[in-house]
């Protein structure tokens, strides 16, 4: 019973609102001043997938911008080991497009569209849409001229507790970054750092694998997305170069207490996977075969199981089907944000798991897949894969009209 209500008091943190400081509700004060939005639930809406924004939205709301430039100077080059990118000197790590009343955003996310055809072997043409990002109304000057920009939705936070407890052993097993086994699939661990043991360790969360744990990532979206300071990350959100920060009362020193850390650490731990739906239906199972004939399942892994963890015995031991390897793969230059972090090149992200991804229109009322969203179907990500994926993605290209509904009826069915 008391996990049940660590879990509620978890997920309203999550959902509720932040306010600006000073505030009556001092639990939940000191939002921003710079933010992409002043609650998680805004951007993983329903614990479900953010989406780019349509031609009438005024802000991003659930996708962001990450900014960096490249490594140059020695020191440079020094603190890019540490801290994985090189923040843009003016507006940080990440582009924030919310600002308390009667101050100034740094900017505002602009997307627009082109169409590029393809073509299936049975002559049935679909267009994929490839994004074109600018930012607009810069609000703090001139952005660094090597800006390096990467558009990210809000990944669904469902099955995170049991993604964060696979054994680092099976990670390293499934890595292959020479390729020996010569099957074209070369995934690879990010190391990143880790703020509370203060060394390097594996990568698991975010597109780029960029965080090593579910309680660095959730401080860092604090951070970053809501303008607020914890133990992990007591710096404020500003540069030096913006003194907002500094001109404004904020909410306490940490603003996210240890103790409010832990409650959403448990409640995005705990967040369970939906079940499969139709799974004996025949569409599914030939859909199943193809995915696997196909060759997907070299980067999406079927079958996997959780390390033993005393502590969160709904996490220990499991049996697990996430479709992921969570290593990072080269998917090429059409997907390339050609922004490296870490270990990740510019054509590199982290296979995403496909678990529940056939209730995003339930949940979240759209169908918009990938880093950024361009994808507007399952078929549309699928061929936009490239890279390492090449292969597979000709192979889907060969399948007939029913192949291909068998295809899609199976990812639907997870």
């Amino acid at each position: 019973m008391s996990k049940r209500l660590d879990f509620s008091v978890g997920n309203s943190f999550f959902r509720n609102p932040w306010v600006q400081a000073p505030a009556s509700t001092d639990a939940r004060d000191g939002l921003g001043p710079l933010f992409n939005t002043n609650g998680c639930q805004n951007c993983h809406i329903k614990d479900g997938r953010g989406h780019p924004p349509e031609a009438d939205d005024l802000h991003a709301v659930s996708m962001l911008v990450r900014l960096s430039i490249p490594a140059m100077t020695p020191e440079q080059k020094k603190a890019y080991i540490k801290d994985g990118v090189i923040p843009e000197p003016t507006y940080g790590g990440q582009l924030q497009d919310f600002a308390l009343q009667d101050q100034v955003a740094e900017g505002k996310i602009e997307i627009t569209y082109h169409e590029i055809p393809v073509t299936f072997a049975d002559g049935t043409q679909v267009s994929l849409r490839k994004p074109n990002l600018s930012i607009t109304q810069l609000g703090y000057g001139e952005m660094h001229p090597q800006t390096q920009m990467s558009a990210r939705v809000a990944p669904p936070m469902i099955g995170l507790g049991l993604l964060e407890s696979i054994p680092d052993q099976t990670l390293k097993a499934w890595a292959d970054e020479q390729d020996k086994n010569g099957d074209g699939i070369s995934g690879k661990i990010n190391l990143v750092w880790d703020v509370r043991s203060n060394d390097f360790a594996i990568g698991r969360f975010g597109w780029k694998a960029g965080q090593p744990n579910l309680m660095q990532q959730n401080a860092a979206a604090f951070n970053g997305d809501v303008g607020l300071t914890s133990n992990l990350f007591p710096n404020e959100n500003c540069t030096s170069k913006q003194t907002i920060c500094r001109d404004l009362p904020n909410g306490g020193s940490p603003e996210v207490s240890d103790n409010i850390l832990n409650f959403v650490e448990f409640y995005s731990q705990h967040l369970a996977v939906p079940v499969r739906r139709n799974v004996d239906l025949p569409e599914v199972k030939l859909g199943q075969q193809l995915f696997a004939k196909a060759g997907c399942e070299s980067c999406h892994k079927t079958n996997v199981k959780t390390a033993v963890r005393e502590d969160l015995p709904a996490l220990s031991n499991q049996t697990i089907h996430p479709y992921t390897d969570m290593l990072l793969h080269d998917m090429g230059p059409g997907l390339a944000d050609n922004r490296p972090e870490y270990l990740a090149n510019g054509q590199e992200w982290r296979t995403q798991p496909l678990w529940g991804i056939g209730y995003t229109e339930e949940v979240n009322g759209h169908t918009y897949f990938l880093h950024d969203g361009r994808a507007r179907n399952l078929m549309e990500a699928v061929l936009w894969h490239g890279g390492e994926a090449e292969m597979a993605k000709q192979k889907v290209l060969k399948f007939n009209q029913k192949e291909r509904d068998a295809l899609i009826a199976f990812l639907n069915s997870l």
